[in-house]
């Protein structure tokens, strides 16, 4: 038998409980339905009180058809087994006992149990004291990282669109040189006095071009339209030349820090 959840509470298919004391479904069922008619009868038990032995239910089988079964609850198998006698009545009685019993030693356990497994598998404290060593020492790892943490908080999620110029401060390059190792990797390239991507990243989203307005030497309006780089095109970026071992600066001074710990 396998205890079910309903609502918070534990319960047992009506459809298990027949099998494991030998007898029809559907005579339980009946039995069942005779349980709840007495109980209703008396004054004092009635008004939907019954529930708390049996709740009513329904399933379907393959052919699609819906016949009724109940959910039994603790009380409710104590009620059938209190209606049996002989070796079935024993057996069932230490099963739903045994089950229920053991399910409420879970649920107890359960908080304790879960850290132990943490503690095995990631050594993570159980204990105040340990957790609070533990958070001491994982504050100056956190330190060290923060450089890095805000390049991407600050950077690689911040919403909107960059220019060259922005990106390559990163690197403590000039637009210019960012440019030209972009060139250099077959990413973009210059048509007239403009830089373009090669089709090949053209439909990526790494790229969009921003209207600038600004007026000719003769007071005419024009309208320009600047290459801007999207997050997912910095990202792009920051793998492409990662690949060479190019890091941004804040990145090339943790390693640093590292090497020199």
């Amino acid at each position: 038998m396998e205890l079910l959840n309903f609502e918070g509470q534990h319960v047992l298919d009506s459809r298990e409980v027949a099998k494991a004391i030998g007898k029809r479904h559907d005579h339980l069922v009946r039995d069942i339905d005779v349980y709840i008619s007495d109980i209703e009868e008396n004054p004092n038990l009635g008004n939907g009180s019954t529930t708390v032995f049996f709740i009513p239910s329904t399933y379907k089988l393959s052919n699609g058809r819906q016949y009724r079964n109940y959910l039994i609850t603790k009380q409710g198998c104590e009620f059938v087994a209190n209606k049996m006698t002989g070796k079935k009545g024993n057996q069932f009685t230490a099963q739903y006992v045994t089950l229920f019993n053991s399910m409420k030693k879970t649920i107890e356990d359960g908080p304790q149990a879960i850290l132990d497994q943490l503690h095995k598998e990631w050594g993570i404290p159980t204990t105040l004291g340990g957790a609070l060593q533990l958070a001491a020492s994982q504050q100056v790892e956190i330190e060290k990282m923060k450089p890095k943490v805000d390049y991407y908080d600050k950077q690689m999620r911040n919403p909107g669109l960059m220019t060259v110029t922005e990106i390559a401060k990163d690197y403590g390059w000039s637009a210019a040189t960012l440019n030209k190792e972009l060139h250099k990797r077959g990413v973009i390239f210059k048509q007239g006095k403009h830089w373009v991507p090669y089709s090949k990243y053209a439909g990526k989203g790494y790229t969009q071009y921003e209207p600038f307005d600004y007026q000719h030497s003769n007071g005419q309006p024009g309208v320009h339209n600047n290459l801007k780089w999207t997050q997912r095109g910095k990202k792009f970026i920051y793998d492409l030349l990662a690949k060479d071992g190019i890091k941004p600066v804040t990145e090339q001074m943790n390693l640093l820090e590292a090497l020199e710990a």
